[in-house]
């Protein structure tokens, strides 16, 4: 996020940025199907975020919850955070093994913006699970984790 003032941009600082995150990510998005907070209230770097999905209507992933984990390394928001499912799903863009989303296959991690935030990439993530692709794969139970 940049704000600019008079001409010059200012680059927010890391830990600002996250506390405005973790601030809209508490009062919740959009129509509730999406959310995230922190992993750990006491971890002053801001690193590990938990979150969860629930499926998108009219898919094999309508009214599932998917649990994720995010971790926001120091090079955050310069470089995107780590993105892994923690509930099994079956994607193209994750590694089936780890649950980790593959930048490579999911355009807002290869093309990743400074401006970009969580809760961009856990909308897009939704958006995936209903794409034509995705969104009719035979899915592992519910309740199954990497």
């Amino acid at each position: 996020m940049t704000l600019s003032s008079g001409g010059s941009g200012v680059v927010v600082p890391r830990n600002f940025r996250l506390l405005e995150e973790l601030e809209r990510g508490e009062k919740g998005i959009g129509d509730g199907t999406v959310s995230y907070g922190m992993d750990d209230g006491d971890d002053i770097y801001m690193r590990s975020w938990t979150s969860t999905i629930i499926g998108p209507l009219n898919t094999v992933h309508e009214g599932r919850i998917y649990q994720l984990k995010l971790f926001c390394d120091k090079d955050y928001p310069e470089k995107p955070p780590s993105v892994r499912f923690h509930s099994r799903i079956n994607m193209t863009c994750v590694n089936h093994e780890t649950g980790l989303v593959e930048s490579k296959k999911f355009g807002l991690l290869a093309n990743w913006r400074r401006e970009y935030t969580m809760e961009d990439i856990l909308t897009q993530l939704k958006k995936e699970m209903a794409a034509s692709h995705n969104r009719k794969l035979v899915q592992p139970p519910e309740g199954t984790y990497f």
